[in-house]
């Protein structure tokens, strides 16, 4: 067990830089930095079916993520999640192969658990003595646990309105809990100039290279989960982004290996129509996002008005074919009753936005019945339940 990082890569330019040090973006033109691998040596010697004997969590991806020496490793189980067939789902739409992935069985119960265990285990094998976190509320959540593990220290900067099982998750791991003014980028703000003060490291979505890699696991999964095919399309619940960039770059990764054939699914990002920084910017044919102004929904995780990443999600769309959307809060909410009542995932808010998207996308006729389709439920329903009325 043990990784073929190779070296860190401007997703602007370029440009290469060493993957030996704590680094944030990158240092030519502050953007988002992508860990490479030595993916031509390992080709010659990791054996795919090798990893179906390793232990059923995201590190039994090693190779392909950033940690070199595995006691270095944070976890607590993370990954590994279920790709459950959506049958009685699937047929009320007319769709033969639905499926669901649920996320919602991590640790912290969402996907955040595994970008935030790549990252921090990255961050301390490099000497980092402590970490701030921005967050909307969920990897706050993830954040509190994973230092908690490590033992660092993790000050977390949260909008005052961040759902309280959030806020509790933080205190009872004993993070400092910061609430703040605003939405997430300014949370973000904070947490930036708290680090820089403290000298901590900041966890914030894609301004660090590694919490894409963990992202990234949710792809190689499904991927060895069919066989080590791909699906058609992915249906993701879209704020920072971290997954679909994610995502896309793990199933390159596997096609450059030989590991699979074809070529990357259609990404379809839906977002809340009270935040559609994503959806405007596609629909104008933007290369990136502009802030969008008094940023509403009652999915938490959807509500970032101005993700750093927009040009990396829009490349992801593009490049593959997909298209982003807007849905309502209510939807939603019928969504998460829908999942529940027809195939029992107790899914988030922003995971049931997948089922609302993929309706719309078959009225379309973008999403057909013969295709291969996922909805990523990104997290449990059960820190949600003031949602649901009784």
């Amino acid at each position: 067990m043990f990784s073929y990082l190779s070296h860190l890569e401007c997703t602007q330019c370029g440009k290469t830089c060493p993957c030996d040090r704590l680094i944030k973006v990158s240092p030519c033109c502050g953007k988002v930095l992508f860990a490479r691998y030595d993916l031509a040596k390992m080709r010659k010697e990791v054996d795919r079916d090798a990893l179906a004997s390793r232990p059923p969590n995201m590190w039994r991806y090693s190779e392909l993520l950033p940690v070199n020496d595995p006691a270095n490793v944070i976890t607590l189980g993370e990954g590994g999640t279920p790709l459950l067939v959506a049958k009685r789902l699937g047929e009320s739409l007319g769709m033969g192969h639905l499926f669901i992935k649920e996320e919602g069985l991590n640790p912290t119960g969402t996907f955040k658990a595994r970008g935030i265990a790549a990252a921090v285990s990255k961050a301390v094998e490099l000497g980092a003595k402590g970490f701030t976190m921005p967050s909307a509320g969920n990897a706050a959540g993830a954040a509190a646990t994973y230092c908690a593990r490590a033992g660092t220290e993790l000050k977390v900067f949260m909008p005052k309105d961040a759902p309280d099982a959030n806020k509790k998750e933080c205190v009872l791991s004993g993070s400092e809990l910061n609430l703040v003014d605003g939405l997430i980028n300014d949370a973000g703000r904070q947490a930036v100039a708290v680090a820089e003060e403290q000298d901590l490291f900041d966890l914030s979505t894609l301004k660090e290279p590694y919490r894409a890699e963990g992202k990234k696991t949710m792809g190689l999964e499904i991927a060895q989960q069919l066989g080590w095919k791909m699906p058609d399309a992915i249906i993701y619940p879209t704020g920072g982004g971290t997954g679909i960039i994610g995502m896309h770059k793990g199933f390159k990764e596997l096609l450059e290996l030989g590991w699979v054939e074809g070529k990357p699914p259609k990404f379809f990002a839906v977002q809340a129509s009270g935040c559609q920084p994503v959806v405007k910017a596609f629909d104008e044919g933007k290369e990136s996002s502009e802030l969008w102004e008094n940023a509403t929904t009652l999915a938490d995780g959807l509500r970032v008005p101005h993700p750093f990443a927009d040009y990396l999600i829009l490349q992801s769309l593009r490049e593959t074919g997909g298209t982003a959307l807007a849905v309502e809060d209510d939807e939603m909410v019928d969504g998460m009753h829908e999942l529940a009542s027809k195939e029992g995932v107790i899914a988030c808010p922003e995971g049931a936005a997948t089922l609302v998207g993929l309706k719309r996308l078959i009225k379309e006729g973008q999403i057909e019945p013969g295709m291969s389709v996922i909805l990523l439920n990104t997290g449990s329903g059960y820190k949600y339940l003031h949602l649901i009325k009784g």
